[in-house]
Protein backbone atom coordinates (compact mmCIF):
# COMPACT_ATOMS: atom_id res chain seq x y z
CA UNK A 1 0.00 0.00 0.00
CA UNK A 2 1.39 3.29 -0.61
CA UNK A 3 1.10 6.45 1.69
CA UNK A 4 1.10 10.34 1.25
CA UNK A 5 4.05 9.36 3.92
CA UNK A 6 6.30 7.47 1.90
CA UNK A 7 8.05 6.04 4.76
CA UNK A 8 5.02 4.51 5.77
CA UNK A 9 4.56 2.62 2.45
CA UNK A 10 3.82 -1.27 2.88
CA UNK A 11 6.16 -3.61 1.63
CA UNK A 12 5.68 -6.10 -1.40
CA UNK A 13 4.61 -9.20 -0.39
CA UNK A 14 7.94 -11.01 -1.57
CA UNK A 15 9.47 -8.57 0.77
CA UNK A 16 7.67 -9.92 3.88
CA UNK A 17 9.97 -9.99 6.72
CA UNK A 18 8.48 -12.80 9.16
CA UNK A 19 7.71 -14.73 5.39
CA UNK A 20 11.23 -15.10 4.38
CA UNK A 21 14.13 -17.56 6.13
CA UNK A 22 16.84 -15.45 7.73
CA UNK A 23 19.33 -15.25 4.70
CA UNK A 24 16.72 -13.71 2.29
CA UNK A 25 15.64 -11.57 5.27
CA UNK A 26 19.05 -10.47 5.59
CA UNK A 27 18.91 -9.29 1.78
CA UNK A 28 15.93 -7.62 1.87
CA UNK A 29 16.86 -5.56 4.83
CA UNK A 30 20.61 -4.93 3.62
CA UNK A 31 19.40 -4.05 0.37
CA UNK A 32 16.76 -1.19 1.69
CA UNK A 33 19.31 -0.02 3.92
CA UNK A 34 21.56 1.20 1.14
CA UNK A 35 18.67 3.70 0.15
CA UNK A 36 19.88 6.09 3.19
CA UNK A 37 22.93 6.39 0.81
CA UNK A 38 20.94 7.21 -2.55
CA UNK A 39 19.33 9.82 -0.79
CA UNK A 40 22.08 11.48 0.85
CA UNK A 41 24.08 12.13 -2.71
CA UNK A 42 20.20 13.09 -3.88
CA UNK A 43 20.59 15.92 -1.14
CA UNK A 44 23.89 16.70 -1.36
CA UNK A 45 23.53 19.83 -2.82
CA UNK A 46 21.19 21.17 0.23
CA UNK A 47 23.64 19.40 2.36
CA UNK A 48 26.39 21.81 0.98
CA UNK A 49 24.76 24.74 1.83
CA UNK A 50 23.55 24.17 5.35
CA UNK A 51 27.35 23.08 6.14
CA UNK A 52 28.31 26.45 4.80
CA UNK A 53 25.63 28.09 6.62
CA UNK A 54 26.67 26.59 9.94
CA UNK A 55 30.26 27.12 9.58
CA UNK A 56 29.63 30.85 9.06
CA UNK A 57 27.03 30.98 11.75
CA UNK A 58 29.74 29.02 14.52
CA UNK A 59 32.63 31.07 13.40
CA UNK A 60 30.69 35.11 14.38
CA UNK A 61 31.00 34.07 18.04
CA UNK A 62 32.83 32.62 20.89
CA UNK A 63 29.36 30.92 22.37
CA UNK A 64 27.27 29.88 19.70
CA UNK A 65 25.52 26.55 20.12
CA UNK A 66 24.82 23.74 17.94
CA UNK A 67 21.44 22.49 19.36
CA UNK A 68 19.71 19.54 18.49
CA UNK A 69 16.23 18.84 18.49
CA UNK A 70 13.17 16.40 17.46
CA UNK A 71 11.29 12.93 19.20
CA UNK A 72 12.31 10.00 19.20
CA UNK A 73 14.33 8.07 17.70
CA UNK A 74 15.46 10.85 15.44
CA UNK A 75 15.95 12.98 19.09
CA UNK A 76 18.21 9.71 20.15
CA UNK A 77 20.11 10.37 17.01
CA UNK A 78 20.73 14.02 17.47
CA UNK A 79 22.24 13.09 20.66
CA UNK A 80 24.42 11.11 19.41
CA UNK A 81 25.57 13.19 17.11
CA UNK A 82 26.24 15.86 19.64
CA UNK A 83 27.43 14.31 22.40
CA UNK A 84 30.88 13.19 20.50
CA UNK A 85 31.78 16.35 19.24
CA UNK A 86 33.36 17.30 22.56
CA UNK A 87 35.61 14.20 22.69
CA UNK A 88 36.49 13.97 18.80
CA UNK A 89 36.77 17.91 18.36
CA UNK A 90 36.95 19.66 21.64
CA UNK A 91 33.82 21.28 21.18
CA UNK A 92 33.09 22.77 24.34
CA UNK A 93 30.25 21.78 26.38
CA UNK A 94 28.77 24.69 26.93
CA UNK A 95 28.13 24.98 23.26
CA UNK A 96 26.01 22.28 23.25
CA UNK A 97 22.09 22.00 24.03
CA UNK A 98 19.27 19.19 23.18
CA UNK A 99 15.52 19.74 22.84
CA UNK A 100 13.90 16.67 23.13
CA UNK A 101 10.26 15.63 23.20
CA UNK A 102 9.43 14.33 26.95
CA UNK A 103 12.92 15.50 28.29
CA UNK A 104 15.69 14.05 28.78
CA UNK A 105 14.40 11.16 30.21
CA UNK A 106 12.08 10.18 26.68
CA UNK A 107 15.96 9.43 25.62
CA UNK A 108 15.71 6.15 27.62
CA UNK A 109 12.14 5.37 27.52
CA UNK A 110 9.23 6.08 24.91
CA UNK A 111 6.62 9.28 26.34
CA UNK A 112 4.21 9.04 24.94
CA UNK A 113 1.96 12.20 23.06
CA UNK A 114 5.25 14.52 23.79
CA UNK A 115 5.73 14.59 20.39
CA UNK A 116 2.75 16.51 19.88
CA UNK A 117 3.21 18.95 22.14
CA UNK A 118 3.60 22.16 20.00
CA UNK A 119 2.90 24.61 23.23
CA UNK A 120 5.95 22.95 25.00
CA UNK A 121 8.69 22.85 21.99
CA UNK A 122 7.70 27.04 21.94
CA UNK A 123 8.47 27.12 25.75
CA UNK A 124 11.61 25.06 25.60
CA UNK A 125 12.93 27.73 23.13
CA UNK A 126 12.04 30.14 25.52
CA UNK A 127 14.07 28.17 28.39
CA UNK A 128 17.23 27.37 26.48
CA UNK A 129 17.39 31.11 25.30
CA UNK A 130 18.13 30.22 21.74
CA UNK A 131 19.53 33.43 20.14
CA UNK A 132 20.80 34.70 16.49
CA UNK A 133 24.21 33.34 17.34
CA UNK A 134 22.77 29.43 17.65
CA UNK A 135 22.43 26.72 15.02
CA UNK A 136 19.33 24.55 16.07
CA UNK A 137 19.09 21.53 13.74
CA UNK A 138 15.79 19.90 13.71
CA UNK A 139 14.83 16.09 12.61
CA UNK A 140 11.73 14.08 12.42
CA UNK A 141 11.52 11.34 9.93
CA UNK A 142 7.57 11.92 8.97
CA UNK A 143 8.52 15.55 8.53
CA UNK A 144 5.43 16.23 10.48
CA UNK A 145 5.93 16.33 14.47
CA UNK A 146 4.72 19.57 16.33
CA UNK A 147 7.18 19.75 18.35
CA UNK A 148 9.96 20.15 16.35
CA UNK A 149 8.24 21.83 13.73
CA UNK A 150 7.69 24.54 16.91
CA UNK A 151 10.97 24.19 17.91
CA UNK A 152 12.06 25.36 14.64
CA UNK A 153 9.81 27.89 14.11
CA UNK A 154 10.32 29.50 17.26
CA UNK A 155 13.81 29.30 17.41
CA UNK A 156 13.87 31.10 13.82
CA UNK A 157 11.99 33.84 14.87
CA UNK A 158 14.71 34.46 18.06
CA UNK A 159 17.15 34.91 14.73
CA UNK A 160 18.76 31.21 15.07
CA UNK A 161 19.89 29.67 11.60
CA UNK A 162 17.48 26.70 11.70
CA UNK A 163 18.10 23.46 9.50
CA UNK A 164 15.18 20.85 9.18
CA UNK A 165 16.11 17.05 8.31
CA UNK A 166 12.90 14.90 7.22
CA UNK A 167 12.37 11.75 4.77
CA UNK A 168 9.30 12.75 3.54
CA UNK A 169 8.50 15.61 0.60
CA UNK A 170 6.99 18.84 1.17
CA UNK A 171 6.18 18.58 4.82
CA UNK A 172 5.69 21.45 7.48
CA UNK A 173 9.77 20.42 9.18
CA UNK A 174 11.19 21.64 5.60
CA UNK A 175 8.96 24.37 5.35
CA UNK A 176 9.73 26.26 8.57
CA UNK A 177 13.69 25.80 8.56
CA UNK A 178 15.43 28.59 7.03
CA UNK A 179 17.25 25.34 5.57
CA UNK A 180 15.89 22.07 4.56
CA UNK A 181 17.39 18.96 3.65
CA UNK A 182 15.34 16.33 2.05
CA UNK A 183 16.53 12.71 2.48
CA UNK A 184 13.46 10.78 0.49
CA UNK A 185 14.41 7.19 1.97
CA UNK A 186 10.62 5.67 1.14
CA UNK A 187 9.48 2.62 2.76
CA UNK A 188 10.93 0.57 4.96
CA UNK A 189 11.59 -3.05 5.41
CA UNK A 190 9.18 -3.05 8.13
CA UNK A 191 6.51 -0.69 7.72
CA UNK A 192 6.74 2.39 9.49
CA UNK A 193 10.08 1.64 11.13
CA UNK A 194 12.08 4.97 10.82
CA UNK A 195 14.30 3.44 12.79
CA UNK A 196 15.85 1.84 10.16
CA UNK A 197 16.37 3.34 6.70
CA UNK A 198 15.06 6.25 8.03
CA UNK A 199 17.61 6.71 11.10
CA UNK A 200 20.07 5.78 9.12
CA UNK A 201 20.91 8.57 6.52
CA UNK A 202 19.73 10.87 9.20
CA UNK A 203 22.68 9.25 11.03
CA UNK A 204 24.83 9.75 8.21
CA UNK A 205 23.39 13.25 7.35
CA UNK A 206 24.79 14.49 10.84
CA UNK A 207 27.85 12.28 10.59
CA UNK A 208 28.68 14.62 7.43
CA UNK A 209 27.37 17.47 8.99
CA UNK A 210 29.20 18.01 12.27
CA UNK A 211 32.31 16.41 10.63
CA UNK A 212 32.42 19.46 8.04
CA UNK A 213 31.77 21.88 9.59
CA UNK A 214 34.44 20.60 12.37
CA UNK A 215 36.59 20.88 9.26
CA UNK A 216 35.82 24.45 8.54
CA UNK A 217 36.31 25.33 12.15
CA UNK A 218 40.04 24.50 11.59
CA UNK A 219 39.46 21.47 14.10
CA UNK A 220 40.64 18.68 11.82
CA UNK A 221 43.98 19.11 9.74
CA UNK A 222 45.36 16.76 7.21
CA UNK A 223 42.15 14.33 7.88
CA UNK A 224 43.46 13.96 11.41
CA UNK A 225 41.19 14.67 14.48
CA UNK A 226 43.66 17.69 15.65
CA UNK A 227 41.66 18.92 18.37
CA UNK A 228 40.90 15.59 20.09
CA UNK A 229 41.32 15.34 23.72
CA UNK A 230 43.33 12.28 24.86
CA UNK A 231 41.44 11.12 27.93
CA UNK A 232 42.17 7.80 27.75
CA UNK A 233 45.32 5.33 27.25
CA UNK A 234 44.19 4.53 23.79
CA UNK A 235 43.58 7.80 22.90
CA UNK A 236 47.33 9.37 24.61
CA UNK A 237 48.47 6.87 21.93
CA UNK A 238 46.57 8.06 18.74
CA UNK A 239 47.97 11.69 19.99
CA UNK A 240 51.36 10.77 19.96
CA UNK A 241 51.22 9.26 16.79
CA UNK A 242 49.25 11.84 15.38
CA UNK A 243 51.86 14.60 16.65
CA UNK A 244 54.46 12.51 15.50
CA UNK A 245 53.47 12.28 11.61
CA UNK A 246 52.38 16.22 11.59
CA UNK A 247 56.11 16.71 12.74
CA UNK A 248 57.48 14.51 9.82
CA UNK A 249 55.29 16.08 7.12
CA UNK A 250 56.33 19.53 8.34
CA UNK A 251 59.73 18.78 8.18
CA UNK A 252 59.72 17.16 5.08
CA UNK A 253 57.57 20.21 3.44
CA UNK A 254 60.59 22.34 4.89
CA UNK A 255 63.15 20.11 3.77
CA UNK A 256 61.29 20.42 0.28
CA UNK A 257 61.46 24.36 0.26
CA UNK A 258 64.95 24.43 2.05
Amino acid sequence: MTSPVSTEDYPDATQWLDQLNNADAIAVMLDNQAGAISALKAASSSLDDAIAAMAERLKLSSTGRIIYTGAGTSARIGVQDGVELTPTFNWPQDRLDYIIAGGMEALMQSVEGAEDEAEAGQKAVALAAINEQDVVIGLAASGTTDFTIAVLAAARQMGALTIGIANNRAMPLLSVAEYSILLDTGGEALAGSTRLKAGTAQKICLNTMSTLVMARLGRIKHGLMVAMQPTNAKLVRRKAQMDSYLSSMANHHSDKNS
